[in-house]
């Protein structure tokens, strides 16, 4: 199969909205969360993540909201407001409207899941995102691209060997993309993305 020199750009970017993957998306810089304590009025607030990670809130002061998953940021304030202020306190955390865009990493990553992305960001920068390789279970021969081109889902495979190595370019990752690295000596994780999207375009490999 002939191979071209990169995976064409998305049909549009992700846009600013609610954000309706509540378990695994990692919270990022400008995202604008909704607060709540269950019974404490007060304490329900809306706030942006500021550009290091943090926010602030009654009480509790600054915590540290990037890059944790909206679960974990509830067990996190729910811990900090019962040490000392409420009793037993019911925190629940929405992410209202997400200003990072986002990529999904899964397979033999060390933290599979979805994290935002800000600017310009590469295949390599995306992977350590996610904790980096799993360099026990992984293939590196065969790491995934898939993305919206013209209407319908496409995708490229590449070989992070020899991207490591300079032989082929690092390819630029855009909101949206999901990115799969299969476990060495399985195609679990190939073959599950494609009964999983019958649609999705002709592979090229890199």
């Amino acid at each position: 199969m002939a191979a071209t020199h990169t995976l064409p750009p998305p049909d549009t970017t992700a846009a600013s909205g609610a954000y309706e993957g509540a378990t695994d998306y990692r919270i990022g810089a400008q995202d604008l969360l909704s607060i709540s304590v269950f019974g404490v009025q007060d304490l329900d607030k809306e706030v942006r993540v500021n550009a290091s990670g943090q926010i602030t809130l009654p009480l509790i002061g600054a915590v540290m909201a990037g890059g944790k998953t909206v679960p974990e940021l509830e067990t996190e304030l729910a811990r900090k407001y019962a040490d000392g202020f409420i009793q037993n306190p019911q925190v629940s955390v929405f992410v209202k409207e997400f200003t990072s865009q986002r990529v999904t990493l899964e397979g033999a990553v060390n933290k599979p899941g979805i994290y935002p992305i800000t600017g310009r960001t590469s295949l390599l920068q995306a992977i350590a995102l996610a904790g980096g390789i799993d360099e026990k279970t992984a293939d590196t021969s065969g790491i995934i691209v898939i993305r919206q081109i013209d209407g319908r889902r496409q995708a490229a495979v590449f070989d992070l060997r020899r991207v490591r190595r300079g032989e082929t370019e690092d390819p630029q990752i855009y909101g949206d993309d999901i990115v799969v690295i299969e476990t060495s000596g399985s195609k679990t994780a190939f073959r599950r993305f494609i009964e999983a999207m019958p649609a999705i375009g002709v592979f090229r490999w890199f």
